[in-house]
C-alpha cells in the first residue's frame, strides 16, 4: 500500500496564531539566548510538544481503563462481602 502524495499548496503550511504578550516574551527570551529566530523556536517547540501531548492523551486513556477495571472490582469485592 502506498500513501497518496501530499498536494502542496503555496501557504497551505502556514499557521498563524494569537498568543498573550508574555508568551511572545519567553519565545523571544529563548530566541536570543539560544541565537535563532522565532519561528525556529516555535517550530521546536511544536516538533517536542505535539509528542508529548500524543503521550499525555494515550496515558490519559490508559488511566481512565485502569481506573474503571479497579472501580468494577473493588464494586465486586463489595458485593461479595455483602453477601
Amino acid at each position: 500500500m502506498s500513501a497518496e502524495p501530499v498536494k502542496k499548496l503555496r501557504g497551505e503550511h502556514c499557521l498563524n496564531i494569537f498568543i498573550s504578550y508574555e508568551l511572545k516574551k519567553r519565545i523571544n527570551a529563548l530566541a536570543h539566548k539560544y541565537d535563532r529566530t522565532m519561528a525556529d523556536i516555535v517550530r521546536m517547540l511544536m516538533r517536542v510538544g505535539i509528542p508529548i501531548m500524543e503521550g499525555l492523551s494515550k496515558a490519559e486513556e490508559e488511566m481512565m481503563k485502569d481506573y474503571i477495571q479497579l472501580f468494577r472490582k473493588m464494586r465486586r469485592v463489595k458485593e461479595l462481602k455483602d453477601m
